[in-house]
């Protein structure tokens, strides 16, 4: 492709040339210009999909490893200051309270981010729910985890 290629898998929804897309967390948007898979011109990509796809409006200084695209005119990708996670916890010395601050890697992105609250305790092999508010995760262990 000619111009900003960003490259990236579709997760959800679909991916067209002549939308809009915008890019968070920065809010940038830009029109996608057509989309590629293999190097082949595609119509649309669905989800599982890697693409590429040619934008117009923005350099690659203005996009980084790790954005979110999505369309802007129905419901735009935004930041947030909170998000609920479903844990294992694979193999961890001692236990896991509210206050841990881990690294955590997700697609691309790689940052600290912090245990606020331990909301469920489940059992992981059927993710049924076992314990409300537990004190902590050890090793073994699965749940839904509030993070900042």
């Amino acid at each position: 492709g000619i111009g900003t290629v960003p490259v990236g898998r579709v997760e959800t929804g679909i991916l067209k040339s002549g939308m809009v897309v915008t890019f968070a967390p920065k809010g940038v948007s830009a029109e996608c210009k057509s989309v590629e898979m293999h190097h082949e011109a595609v119509d649309e990509a669905t989800p599982g999909n890697n693409v590429g796809f040619n934008i117009k409006g923005l350099s690659v200084a203005d996009i980084k490893r790790g954005f979110v695209a999505g369309d802007s005119k129905n419901d735009p990708p935004a930041d947030t200051e909170t998000f609920e996670a479903h844990v294992i916890v694979m193999n961890h010395p001692g236990e896991i309270k509210a206050g841990y601050a881990p690294v955590v890697d997700c697609h691309t992105a790689h940052i600290a981010c912090k245990f606020t609250e331990l909301l469920t305790k489940a059992d992981r092999r059927s993710g049924k729910k076992t314990e409300d508010n537990p004190k902590f995760l050890k090793s073994g262990d699965a749940g839904i985890v509030l993070f900042t």
